[in-house]
């Protein structure tokens, strides 16, 4: 079936005719197999057969555009340098001729936008324009400073975020933005009527929010069918006439980072803009699927053709689309099945969902499409690869990203039946491709017997009887899922790329997909006793580490394991409580002390006054367990952390040093928590590398073995 072609399938055919010995006397560096660009927010023109996206070539971000028949990638923007700036929101103006763009990070709570280089000029987060023809196409045009721009169908101006507040600035002329109106709280999901009269927003003020709609011509501002609970995600009619949202009740005492199966039902809720007339034509039933879960992306809602709803649902334990009708009525069963969807979004007219989801191969991602009245869906890609982001053209093309377990993330095309990478000229030419390994699908047993699944990754030259030292790696989130491939997302993308190169130098690689991750289902997800409600992932920890241990090819004195994020609260938490098992550990930004991370996401948490709450999220830290840790660890940290504070690893490093334990450090200053320097990305990675081979290669003594 031409329509579901392997991407570069001549490459991958000349990979299985190069011998395994070959392989094996070859070796690569960290520099070749961080080389590869990475592809981000891919879009598509609404009225033209254009898309664009971003890539990031070793730190250096960049547009490219590809536009029908030919569709051959062009970069459009000439940023050179490895500046940490990111470049994020794309959205083409109405005509296709130009494109509007973010440069630069968010805030923190302080207001500082990340300067990961320490620039003494300090940094910016900024809305661009470049034309992508005429006079002065190429050239890149600051129009003001801000965040989440939305065009106007007319083409004549783009509104933003600034502090909270919405924002205009003219796209015909060189005025200086102006502020539209004043709320209170703070302004987001930013929507366009179609005919550009007025502007749907979010207000969120807290414990609650609002839909809010701004009249352009009579300068009129309104709330619609206000409540106490959380109003979200506001989609318009086609004509404009009506508002659809999604409609969440207020659960207080829900604190992050703790399991929630089941809660207050949410709804869909329309509004007739004019009226003010509201009804709710939909709502989740009680148990399995009554707290709301979102897809990828920012859009949860959206309106199809024939006034049909789609959005996406857990009723049967897995994160499935449905539709319903706007006049109310049962909702249709979209994709059924045990599988969850991801990327999602709408053919032009309107009648169709092109979407991502694991169906029928749980750790990849592949795409399909569904009418969305219903039917059968139908797969618009297979195999052995991994496909993701999917975006449709005016003329009906889908544009994806796709990687394999060789092939790093490219942006692709389907034009009738046949893919085509957009920009295959920008691998570079020492990719080492073919020295990589394909990992294997293993599923082994937590401690407590849950089934777990990971990727196994061993050695291209692994020979018969020999015992080679292991690593266990643990992703962030816990809401990720580790494929058979390089990832869909930037900071796994490069963790993917460790485990390789880990596995290229003799190391028996296993990623861990440990309970409270995505991909199989509710109840996993939303495990019991997760996280800071006891700590249940350790079972998995403990579980993969005697999997290693139980393997004849492994050495049982030499497993270490690694992770980012949760992974590294995972990490710390296996060498708190396990360093009989695990000899040594890398911890990138790890949690250490549960209270004080819920703090960073709830300020108003106070382990005081939920004192009960509080110890049980202790005990389910590595902090409760520090005086058992006797194995030597490398922790590496940004001292911008957003996610993680930083002072999660200073104060793990003081309680290690008083206890004698070996710690070493690698600081970045000024670094947030998914590094934004390739450089950074090579420093970690190297040290972690480095660290592994010092403490996993060499047989162990009687100094430090257990």
């Amino acid at each position: 079936m031409s329509g579901i072609l392997r991407p570069w399938a001549l490459c991958a055919a000349w990979l299985l005719a190069v011998p395994v010995q070959l392989q094996s006397q070859e070796r690569f560096t960290l520099e070749q197999i961080l080389k590869a660009p990475f592809p981000s927010e891919l879009v598509a023109a609404a009225k033209v057969d254009k898309v664009a996206w971003v890539q990031n070539a070793e730190g250096v971000r960049n547009i490219w555009v590809a536009g029908g028949p030919a569709y051959q990638g062009v970069q459009v923007t000439r940023y050179g340098e490895d500046d940490g700036q990111e470049i994020s929101a794309l959205e083409f103006t109405p005509d296709g001729r130009g494109l509007v763009y973010v440069r630069g990070g968010g805030p923190n709570r302080q207001g500082e936008i990340p300067n990961p280089t320490s620039d003494p000029q300090g940094a910016e987060q900024a809305i661009w324009l470049v034309w992508l023809e005429g006079p002065n196409a190429g050239a890149p045009r600051k129009l003001a400073e801000g965040s989440s721009p939305a065009v106007s169908p007319k083409g004549d101006q783009v509104v933003f975020l600034r502090r909270g507040q919405v924002w205009s600035v003219s796209l015909i002329d060189s005025a200086p933005a102006k502020q539209l109106f004043t709320i209170r709280g703070s302004a987001g999901s930013l929507e366009f009527s179609p005919d550009a009269s007025a502007l749907a927003f979010v207000s969120n003020r807290g414990d609650h929010s609002f839909i809010g709609v701004y009249e352009f011509r009579s300068q009129r501002l309104r709330y619609l069918d206000p409540s106490v609970d959380r109003d979200r995600n506001p989609v318009w009619s086609p004509d404009g006439r009506r508002i659809a949202f999604i409609r969440v009740p207020n659960f207080r005492d829900q604190l992050p980072f703790m399991p929630r199966r089941e809660g207050l039902p949410w709804s869909i809720r329309v509004v007739d803009v004019r009226t003010g007339e509201a009804r709710e034509v939909w709502k989740a039933a009680e148990g399995k699927g009554s707290v709301f879960q979102g897809i990828a992306g920012g859009r949860q809602l959206f309106w199809g053709a024939n006034d049909r709803l789609v959005f996406p649902w857990e009723r049967t334990g897995w994160l499935n689309l449905y539709s319903v009708s706007v006049r109310g009525g049962p909702a249709t069963h979209l994709t059924p099945g045990e599988f969850e969807v991801e990327h999602v979004t709408l053919t032009p007219d309107g009648r169709e969902v092109v979407y991502s989801s694991n169906q029928g191969d749980i750790d990849r991602r592949h795409l399909w499409r569904v009418p969305v009245s219903g039917g059968r869906p139908q797969p618009v890609t297979a195999g052995r690869g991994i496909e993701w982001s999917p975006v449709v053209t005016a003329d009906g093309t889908i544009a994806f990203f796709a990687s394999d377990a060789r092939t790093p993330a490219h942006a692709e095309v389907l034009v009738n039946g046949t893919r085509k990478a957009l920009a295959p000229g920008t691998m570079p030419a020492d990719f080492p491709s073919r020295l990589l390994v394909e990992p294997t699908q293993v599923i082994f047993s937590g401690a407590d017997g849950m089934k777990i699944h990971g990727q196994l990754f061993l050695p291209a030259d692994l020979k018969p009887g020999e015992k080679r030292p292991a690593v266990l790696f643990f992703h962030g989130g816990s809401r990720r899922q580790m494929l058979l491939g390089f990832h869909y997302l930037g900071y796994y993308h490069n963790a993917y790329a460790l485990n390789q190169y880990l596995a290229s130098q003799g190391y028996i690689v296993l990623s861990v997909n440990y309970r409270s991750g995505t991909g199989y289902g509710l109840e996993f997800r939303e495990a019991l006793n997760y996280g800071a409600r006891g700590a249940s992932e350790f079972n998995d920890v403990l579980g993969a580490g005697l999997y290693l241990r139980s393997r004849p090819d492994v050495d049982p004195e030499r497993i270490g394991l690694w992770g980012g994020s949760y992974g590294g609260y995972l990490t710390a938490l296996g060498l708190a409580r396990a360093s009989d098992l695990f000899a040594a550990g890398v911890d990138l930004h790890g949690v250490h002390d549960w209270n004080q991370v819920i703090r960073n996401f709830v300020p108003s948490y106070d382990p005081q006054q939920r004192a009960e709450v509080a110890r049980l999220a202790f005990e389910s830290s590595p902090m409760a367990w520090v005086d058992g840790w006797r194995s030597p660890v490398l922790v590496i940290h940004g001292d911008d952390d957003r996610n993680v504070p930083f002072s999660e690893t200073v104060d793990l490093v003081e309680a290690l040093r008083r206890r004698g334990v070996e710690v070493e450090q690698l600081v970045f200053p000024d670094e947030v928590h998914g590094f934004l320097l390739h450089r950074s990305w090579l420093a970690a990675y190297r040290a972690a590398a480095d660290f592994f081979d010092r403490k996993l290669k060499a047989k162990p003594t009687a100094a430090n073995s257990k």
